[in-house]
């Protein structure tokens, strides 16, 4: 059980200043970090905000700002192009195809697929078969698929591999 407040005091009202304290300061020390100023009590100065300024609102792109994303945004494509185009069609090769041999090279013959009534085309694919061969594996692999098989590519690396067996057109 709670007794009332006496008569003539009210519960909920300030508690008044100490005697012999200027009104206006803290019956406080002040805090570390606030220096305390003559009628702000436990406030930080003024022009020293708690937080960062708000940025600019509405702010346009500028013309050089846009064709600088422009210009970055072609390079981008074109070589993104580049690198598709320059792929070898070996991967995307089929059984019927027909091939031509861009370089002379043993370990990137840069096989590109073309038509088989084009001049350019060399090789017949006889066979695609997925997995990852050696050179000896490859061999026994085409023999298995393609009795007159004359040729074998492989391919792996990039997550496709796969064998070629290829002929004279």
């Amino acid at each position: 059980m709670t007794t009332p407040p006496p008569q003539g005091q009210n519960p909920f009202a300030q508690a008044q200043q100490p005697a012999g304290q200027p009104q206006g300061q803290a019956p406080y020390p002040p805090q570390p970090g606030y220096p305390q100023q003559p009628g702000q009590p436990g406030f930080p100065p003024q022009g020293a905000a708690p937080f960062a300024p708000a940025p600019p609102q509405g702010r346009k792109l500028s013309f050089k700002t846009i064709k600088n994303i422009v210009i970055v945004l072609v390079v981008a494509g074109v070589a993104i192009g580049g690198y598709i185009t320059s792929r070898d069609d070996a991967d995307t090769a089929k059984v019927g195809d027909c091939m031509h041999r861009g370089s002379t090279s043993d370990t990137n013959p840069d096989l590109e697929v073309v038509g088989c009534s084009d001049a350019k085309a060399q090789y017949v694919v006889l066979a695609k078969i997925k997995g990852n061969y050696s050179a000896v594996t490859a061999e026994s692999k085409c023999e298995e698929q393609a009795k007159d098989f004359q040729y074998s590519y492989t391919e792996s690396g990039d997550g496709s591999d796969f064998l070629l067996c290829l002929k004279d057109k």
